[in-house]
């Protein structure tokens, strides 16, 4: 397979899933410990977590800004409600105040940054600053390199952070020679997961064995296949109804997809999240499964070409 991650000789592997909570990110930290020459990149960052296991030391930190957003300049102000009238998504509110001080204010969660009332005051007394949206950091985890990111509370354009998440990672790569980026992909198959997905080497996608376990596993497979990127799928918590995940098996097979393999429900996966640790660094039944995995994955890597 034809590298697509722009740093030559790095390939990149991401792991999603088609909601949150399928134990993605504890796959995703036993996958780095095992490895631990590879560049891990969270790009979950609506709901970063992968730093409470791989505990890194920020080295460097990055303010993301995307948008902008209006803000009401009081002193230039004359409370014409113009903006007040041209505003559709009730941004611009009135805190009820008289007398020379203007009483319009923008709230800042509700405004899309569409610039409407930037372009109809008559006064120019309406900012358009860039939106402070969260920041991006590049630090060391016990894993080795890490860029990980934190997205702003009501703050949009998390695929926009994705893809500068990545672009970081790429960048650590190539600095440190490294031949793989491990990603921690968002939940879903929305705007973030096509920036997490979109030119990587191959997909690990962790499911569950229920019904919408595998509704979500053909609608990911769908996603990875029209980006044609090549996918393994691996079921957690299988012994919870081994019956589903047997079908889950057959549809990924149906597909087109590799299957990986299966991890068990153990409590071995919660003991290692109390003492911040990754599951392999205990052992065990769950242990030893996660490396079977992390074993076909590669296997799958060689197969399509993938430097690992």
């Amino acid at each position: 397979m034809t590298n697509t991650t722009g740093a030559p000789g790095t390939s990149e592997i991401v792991v999603i899933s088609g909601k949150g909570g399928t134990g993605k990110t504890s796959i995703v930290a036993s996958f780095a410990m095992l490895e631990r020459n590879v560049v891990v990149a969270d790009c979950d960052v609506d709901a970063a977590d992968l730093h409470l296991v791989l505990s890194p030391q920020v080295r460097h930190t990055q303010q993301f800004f995307s948008g902008r957003v209006a803000r009401i300049e009081k002193d230039l102000c004359i409370a014409c409600g113009e903006c007040v009238s041209h505003c559709r998504f009730e941004a611009v509110q009135t805190n009820g105040a008289d007398g020379g001080i203007s009483p319009y204010f923008i709230d800042s969660v509700s405004c899309e940054g569409c610039g409407v009332c930037v372009y109809f005051c008559p006064q120019e007394a309406i900012a358009f600053p860039e939106r402070h949206c969260g920041e991006l950091f590049v630090s060391e985890a016990r894993s080795g390199a890490m860029v990980h990111a934190r997205l702003g509370i009501a703050a949009g354009n998390s695929g926009k952070l994705v893809a500068n998440v990545r672009s970081e990672a790429k960048k650590l790569a190539a600095r440190e020679g490294k031949s793989l980026i491990l990603i921690d992909g968002p939940p879903g198959v929305g705007c973030p997961v096509i920036a997490s997905v979109t030119g990587t080497s191959m997909a690990l996608l962790v499911t569950e064995p229920t019904l919408s376990g595998e509704h979500d596993l053909v609608r990911v497979l769908e996603l990875t296949k029209h980006f044609r990127v090549p996918t393994a799928v691996c079921v957690n918590k299988w012994d919870m109804n081994p019956e589903m995940a047997d079908l889950i098996e057959k549809r990924t097979i149906e597909h087109g997809a590799v299957f990986a393999g299966r991890v068990s429900y153990n409590e071995d996966v919660t003991t290692a999240q109390l003492q911040a640790k990754t599951v392999v660094e205990l052992g065990g039944e769950a242990a030893a499964e996660i490396k079977a995995v992390w074993g076909a994955v590669r296997d799958v890597g060689v197969t399509h070409g993938i430097r690992l």
